[in-house]
């Protein structure tokens, strides 16, 4: 009785795959790292040096795919499997690479800072709703020379979830990859239970930049997951159909994962995504529109008919505030991504087409993932009858609820959300202050924060991380790191 959601007939996901292998053979794909263009051309694929266009012939694709593993874990700090990659099991973490927090006394949008991230960190540290953390925002008060690895340096000294992570360039992932091991204490650890999974995007339509191109052949070769984020945009920088688009989606990601995989056979990579409609009167990319879910849901389905682990970007909202739009865009897509089964579902805490992180929105859509779990669930069966045990002793006009059965079972039937949700009486509202959804979101931010405890990091660990971020920093001008508060 689990309910479930596809957007596609099952039938039209082979012509999908067929047509985004078309695609690959022409007009081909575009990709700007030399030792990738030597790797397809060494592997029978056509270049055009002249513009880097690369045809992949349709074999090479389908022996890619059969290298691919079709699940796989990320471990905690303490290496313990903690998220699978595999099949229906759904997972969530909050949106990543914000550029703005949402100040929540002024309301305005602000550029985030390292304190942003740590409350961040500890907010998702603490709420059992994510499964892992992600380096959230752009901390603007280090250089951006060591932007993407300071995130994660955060997240390693804060946090013992795994982690949905990504470089901003060549220089410096070879950086992130030894916080990691470090963070582990043996490479072998590193390899064997791996904390971190790194998105990697490409451009659309049907390009791989050099960056994107080399993160792929970098991350298959050490062994650390990749999950590819193609962005088609529907209508701009993607067919204005959503089938279209989607047929887009598919050849991003055979090319991303053919590249990947003759790095690395058997390297573990994700069938993931960050799509978005066009809009066409505001020309925005619209985050929250109901196209982009069933986007999400086409192209899971055609992750999971390739039997590939699968990722996506929901849980967000165009919406600036936190209102009734950004509750209802972000609710109703989280639902859509659940019954998708979606492996790994980012997003929650985000405004603003994924430009602005918010603390009070991810406790609100804390609640909207455990809604959402709890749909997951369905009707159940928790009797051996449907419902005659009820009826036993039964005397008229009857009270279910004096019953030694209801006292048992309403815990598993229901979901009881925190003080967030609202679900008291008008009175019991009125005597607690009658404060919106907001009001109580800054207050379960303020708890959350307060009882966020250290992890325990033996010292020569975090000495060690510490110093190699700060001799990067230092490189960079900075006399000395921000202070962290834990």
């Amino acid at each position: 009785m689990k309910p479930s959601f596809k957007a596609l007939p099952e039938d039209l996901l082979p012509k999908i795959v067929e047509e985004a292998v078309e695609l690959l053979s022409s007009p081909g794909i575009k990709v700007g790292s030399p030792e990738a263009i030597e790797l397809l051309f060494s592997s029978g694929a056509e270049v055009d040096q002249n513009n880097g266009i690369v045809k992949i012939p349709e074999e090479l694709i389908l022996k890619s795919l059969e290298s691919v593993p079709c699940e796989f874990y990320l471990y905690d700090a303490f290496g313990a499997p903690t998220v699978h990659y595999a099949g229906d099991q759904v997972h969530f973490d909050p949106g990543s690479s914000g550029v703005n927090i949402l100040d929540s006394d002024t309301l305005e949008h602000r550029p985030s800072e390292t304190d942003d991230l740590v409350n961040i960190i500890k907010i998702s540290e603490i709420l059992d709703e994510f499964d892992a953390q992600s380096t959230a925002v752009i901390c603007h008060d280090v250089p951006e020379e060591i932007g993407d690895f300071y995130r994660l340096y955060l997240v390693l000294l804060l946090s013992k979830k795994p982690i949905v992570t990504g470089a901003f360039s060549t220089k410096t992932t070879h950086v992130m990859f030894d916080l990691l091991q470090i963070s582990t204490g043996s490479s072998q650890d590193a390899l064997n239970k791996p904390r971190a999974i790194f998105d990697v995007c490409p451009s659309p339509p049907l390009n791989w930049t050099d960056f994107g191109s080399q993160n792929l052949i970098d991350l298959a070769r050490a062994q650390i997951p990749a999950q590819i984020v193609s962005m088609p945009l529907s209508g701009a920088a993607a067919p204005v159909t959503l089938i279209g688009s989607i047929v887009q989606h598919a050849a991003e990601c055979l090319s991303g994962l053919t590249i990947h995989q003759l790095a690395n056979p058997g390297a573990a990579i994700v069938w993931g995504g960050a799509p978005a409609s066009f809009h066409m009167r505001e020309g925005t990319t619209s985050i929250g529109a109901p196209e982009t879910s069933l986007l999400v849901s086409g192209y899971a389905q055609v992750g999971k008919f390739l039997n590939l682990p699968t990722h996506t970007y929901l849980t967000a909202t165009d919406s600036k505030l936190i209102d009734a739009q950004a509750g209802m865009e972000s609710a109703a897509s989280t639902l859509v991504g659940a019954l998708s089964g979606v492996n790994m579902i980012s997003g929650a805490g985000m405004l603003d087409f994924l430009a602005c992180q918010s603390p009070e929105k991810l406790v609100i859509d804390a609640e909207a993932i455990a809604n959402a779990r709890r749909f997951l669930k369905g009707i159940g069966s928790y009797t051996d009858t449907l419902a005659l045990e009820h009826y036993e002793n039964f005397e008229f006009p009857g009270n279910f609820l004096a019953q030694d059965l209801t006292r048992k079972l309403y815990r598993d039937v229901q979901y009881l959300p925190s003080e967030v949700i609202d679900r008291g009486s008008l009175r019991a509202w009125k005597q607690k202050g009658s404060q919106d959804i907001f009001s109580r979101a800054k207050s379960r931010v303020s708890q959350l924060l307060a009882s966020y405890e250290p992890l325990d990091i033996p010292s020569e660990i975090e000495q060690e991380l510490h110093k190699i971020v700060s001799s990067y920093a230092s490189k960079a001008g900075m006399e000395s790191l921000p202070r962290i508060i834990a």
